[in-house]
C-alpha cells in the first residue's frame, strides 16, 4: 500500500509543478515558442538522471523514494524524462540501435500519432 501511496503522492506533486512552472515560463517568455514545455521537459531530463544516478550508483534513494520521486513526481512532470532514462538505459547496456530506434519511433511514430488523432477527430 506504501507504493501506491508513494506513487499517487508524487504524481500529484509532478502534475502540479509542471502545470506552474511552465506556466511561469509561458509568462514569462511568452507562447510563441513552446517555452513552457521545453523548461519542463529538460528539467525533468536533468532531475531523473540526477535521481538514477543517486539510486542506482550512489545507493542513496532506496525503492520506496524511487516510487515517490522517479516514478511519480517525474512520470506526472514530464514522461519526456522516462523516455531518456530508458534510452540512456538502452545505450548504458550497448544497445544502440534499439536505443535510436527508440528515439525514431517515439518522436516519429508519436508526431504521426497525434496526426491520426487529429485526422479521426475532424472526420467525426
Amino acid at each position: 500500500m506504501a507504493k501506491w501511496l508513494n506513487l499517487a503522492v508524487g504524481g500529484v506533486a509532478g502534475t502540479y509543478a509542471r502545470y506552474t512552472l511552465a506556466g511561469v515560463v509561458y509568462q514569462c517568455a511568452g507562447a510563441a515558442f513552446p517555452y513552457g514545455t521545453l523548461v519542463v521537459n529538460l528539467l525533468g531530463c536533468a532531475i531523473i538522471g540526477l535521481l538514477a544516478t543517486l539510486a542506482e550508483e550512489k545507493y542513496l534513494i532506496g525503492p520506496n523514494a524511487r516510487v515517490l520521486l522517479m516514478a511519480g513526481f517525474c512520470g506526472a512532470f514530464t514522461t519526456f524524462s522516462t523516455f531518456m532514462l530508458e534510452t540512456a538505459n538502452l545505450m548504458k547496456d550497448g544497445e544502440t540501435a534499439r536505443a535510436f530506434m527508440n528515439v525514431m519511433a517515439s518522436v516519429v511514430g508519436g508526431f504521426l500519432a497525434f496526426r491520426i488523432g487529429v485526422f479521426v477527430a475532424e472526420i467525426l
